[in-house]
């Protein structure tokens, strides 16, 4: 391992530094500097351990590390495998970068309970790495859990009562479904198989009825409410309330994604995709998937407030994993994969540039933005980047899981499924290039060079923006990394 570390040890170190900075950014709540300070070197240093953790992987090494036994066949424990690393990779490089959007943020809005925002911020992060490695079904559920309640303060930081609502929405939707479907799927799964530990090709080998195959899965899809397929989608929507940052944290670092992944995981190492292909329910699941991407790209089009926009952008774009896991072909499988990647870094840079514009010059509305390129240029052209990378053209990272989308629907005969991811990202186009268009070329009759008036937002806004931005570009040139990592999954 590059860093130095024995393997055994990175991989607790992984698990267990978010939580560790938790307590240490209580004790520093008094200065804000040296809190500040330690968020940043601690995403930083989660990020190097990840790092050090794919590049074992990549040398063949493997682990399988167990923390507690709550009876036989039954524990808390972890592994590496290669979505495990896709996924981790990603939320451990964004958490430094969401943590820097974070302080320029807070502090020229003048935020109330910063320290409290940046504890649940380290708990939701650290709920994550053990969503992300974890071995089997239970141990996934808990951390799912956890970051579920983690992110509950994040999304009522505000404390009006409009945020109070937007998180009883949050939280009533994201626990019914995870009790009332996820848990009840992890039980009969456990009484049928014996087992829930996550193993390719699956754990049912060939023993499961159609019937009760198809129940389980609509119990896992509508369980995982994280991936937000309708009608289970509205939290997402009602999160917005929230901090932009907190926001940023939904979409792109953790939550969102975590739903995502857990699907991938149900589909690949809990079904295993020749039996998925084989139940009735996979193709009307397929179907609900796509209309989901269709109906939430059109609700986009209505939306005039930015970040409203954007989520529906988000529950469409969710939509495309689920049914890179429901195809059940490799293609599929990778294309889902990736689109973990190029959409966490597309979609953090445009809400990251939302709240830019929001600090800068106080507009939540898009009617209201005309002109503002000449204002707010950096910003607006990183918007246009990251809208590029979410539609999916080259030279953005968003090129090539869309790609492998539109393959593996090919490759699974479904052609109507292809027809909709292609008549989907159409509908990107429409509801996303006219923001930056206008924004450069209000054709209002308006003056909009105006160079004396340039206002952007403040620095380490505007670095965290360049970042992300230039990592959307960045993986389309570059993406052999998350590709390799895809592309192994059914391999481990």
């Amino acid at each position: 391992m590059s860093l130095g570390l024995n393997l055994e040890l990175g991989l607790n170190l992984a698990l267990l530094l978010p939580w560790l900075a938790a307590p240490l950014l209580l004790s520093l709540r008094r200065w804000p500097n040296l809190r500040e300070a330690v968020t940043l070197l601690s995403g930083i240093g989660l990020f190097l351990l990840v790092f050090g953790l794919y590049q074992a992987h990549l040398d063949g090494q493997r682990l399988q590390l167990h923390w507690l036994e709550v009876m036989p066949g039954l524990s808390l424990s972890f592994q590496l495998e290669a979505l495990s690393l896709l996924f981790a990779l990603v939320a451990s490089a964004l958490w430094p970068v969401t943590s820097l959007y974070a302080i320029g943020y807070m502090r020229a809005h003048d935020e109330a309970h910063q320290t409290r925002f940046y504890i649940c911020f380290a708990i939701a992060i650290g709920a994550t790495m053990g969503l992300a490695f974890s071995d089997n079904l239970f141990s996934l559920f808990i951390f799912y859990e956890v970051l579920t309640l983690s992110t509950y303060p994040l999304v009522t930081h505000a404390g009006t009562d409009r945020a109070k609502r937007g998180g009883r929405v949050y939280l009533g939707i994201l626990m019914t479904t995870s009790i009332g479907f996820l848990l009840l799927a992890i039980i009969a799964t456990w009484l049928h198989a014996g087992r829930l530990d996550f193993s390719p090709g699956g754990i049912f080998q060939g023993q499961l009825e159609p019937w009760l195959g198809s129940l389980l899965l609509a119990l896992f899809v509508f369980g995982i409410g994280k991936a937000a397929i309708m009608p289970f989608h509205r939290w997402l929507p009602a999160a917005m309330v929230a901090p932009t940052p907190v926001s940023a944290l939904l979409h792109a670092v953790a939550v969102v994604k975590a739903g995502a992944f857990s699907l991938l995981k149900v589909a690949a190492f809990i079904f295993g995709l020749d039996l998925l292909k084989d139940l009735p329910a996979t193709d009307w699941l397929l179907y609900l998937a796509g209309i989901s991407v269709v109906l939430a790209s059109l609700v986009a089009l209505t939306k005039d407030n930015l970040k409203a926009r954007l989520a529906y952008s988000t529950i469409g774009q969710l939509g495309y994993i689920s049914i890179g896991a429901l195809l059940a072909t490799q293609s599929g499988l990778i294309g889902g994969a990736m689109h973990i990647a190029a959409h966490a870094f597309g979609k953090i840079t445009l809400f990251f540039c939302a709240g830019a514009i929001y600090i800068a010059l106080h507009k939540t509305e898009i009617s209201d933005m005309r002109g503002i390129g000449r204002q707010m240029p950096l910003t607006l052209a990183a918007f246009f980047i990251g809208a590029v990378s979410i539609i999916g053209l080259p030279p953005s990272g968003g090129a090539w899981s869309k790609w492998f989308l539109v393959l593996g629907a090919l490759d699974a005969g479904q052609l109507a499924l292809m027809a909709a991811l292609m008549f989907s990202s159409l509908l990107n186009i429409a509801y996303l290039l006219p923001i930056p268009y206008r924004a450069f070329f209000p054709n209002d009759g308006r003056p909009v060079w105006q160079p004396q008036a340039r206002q952007e937002a403040p620095l380490p806004m505007l670095i965290a923006i360049g970042l992300s931005a230039s990592a959307s570009l960045a993986l389309f040139f570059y993406p052999q990394p998350f590709y390799r990592l895809a592309s192994g999954i059914l391999g481990g």
